[in-house]
Order: C-alpha cells, then structure tokens, then sequence
C-alpha cells in the first residue's frame, strides 16, 4: 500500500521551513508521498492578515517542487472544517492508503483544543517533530497525559504501517528558524504576486481559483 504523511496548516504563506521538515518527515518514515492540507480557515487562527486560499495553495506550490510534496485545498472540496472531519474523508477516499499525521510539538501542546482530537489518535498514527521552545511543555500537556501509553520507541519508526492507533512517535528534528509570521512581517503583502493566477490542486488536479 501506497504511504502518504499528512500535514494540515494555513501556510501562509508556505516557506522553506515547512518543505526541510516533510522531507525529513518522508525520510525517518520511509514514506512514498507527502501532502500538504492547505486549510480554508483554521477554526484556533484568527482571520485577519489570512491570505486568501488560492495564493496560499500557490506558495506551497512553490516550495513542493522538484519533491514528492503535493499541497492540496481538498478540505475545501470536502466542505470539512475541522481535521479530524478531513482526515476520515481522506481515508474513505484512499482507502488502499495508508496515511499518517505529522505535526509539530507546538500542535501537540494544544491538540485536547482541536475538535474530536482522540479521533484523529484512533484513525491513524501520528509522529509529532521537535519544535524549540515547546517541547517540554507539550510533553506535559493535557493531551499528552492521554498519549502517554500510546507513545512509541524511534527505533520502531519504520514499523508504523504495522502500528494499532492510536499510536504516537516523536521525531527529532534540527531547529528551523523561518516562520510565516517573520515573512509577513517582512512582506505583508507577499499574496498580490499570486492574486491573478488560479493553481492546479496538486492531489485533485481541479483548479483553485
């Protein structure tokens, strides 16, 4: 079966730090693809200084070149708003695929807020990548004191499609210090170089416009 990680975010807009983590992600995980959930919203961000979807689709269009990185808006053709709503359409979708779910430990430290959170954990395994400064304090966190008989050795890593779930490994992953947020702050309006093109769904193939 055909591996695929799945990481879910606003990318606004996409940068080079997202693209040096999935392919590390690919790599420690031995997987064949990777997909990028570029979300309509995100119901935890605020919408102001939000790009719009098809210039944030076209930056991490961007960064997935010459990679086996595909960035999606498919949430938006499912009509989901939350992940846990995504990820089982997904697997209903592709159900000769085996997925998991990458996220950084900033997204653990606040996972119990996230919607149907334990039903993600049963869908699919997850493997959570250092971020600085919030590592130990994810590792404390609420949901983790659910996680924590669930957590998996790294030795185990190329196992996971053998995983039961819920299931959780951690990936460590050298510190990265780009962020969309010093981006904006350098460009706030870094989304008018895209405003006039729509961009071809990198899994659908349907364009966004």
């Amino acid at each position: 079966m055909k591996t695929i990680g799945l990481m879910g975010g606003s990318f606004n807009p996409a940068h080079g730090g997202h693209r040096a983590i999935s392919l590390f992600a690919m790599d420690s995980l031995c997987l064949d693809e990777f997909w990028w959930l570029v979300s309509p919203g995100n119901p935890l961000k605020p919408t102001k200084g939000m790009a719009p979807l098809p210039a944030r689709l076209a930056s991490a269009k961007d960064q997935t070149r010459r990679t086996p990185i595909k960035a999606t808006a498919i949430e938006r053709e499912f009509g989901t708003v939350y992940t846990a709503e995504t990820l089982k359409n997904l697997v209903a979708r592709y159900p000769k695929v085996r997925f998991v779910w990458i996220m950084g430990a900033d997204n653990l430290l606040q996972f119990h807020h996230w919607k149907r959170w334990r039903d993600i954990a049963r869908l699919m395994p997850i493997a959570v990548i250092a971020r600085p400064g919030y590592d130990a304090r994810a590792v404390a966190g609420p949901a983790m004191a659910w996680f924590r008989r669930f957590v998996r050795r790294p030795d185990q890593l190329h196992h996971w499609t053998k995983w039961s779930t819920p299931a959780l490994v951690f990936l460590r992953f050298r510190p990265d210090p780009r962020s969309a947020t010093a981006i904006r702050r350098a460009d706030p309006y870094w989304f008018h170089r895209y405003k006039e093109h729509g961009t071809r769904d990198g899994v659908t193939r349907n364009i966004v416009l």
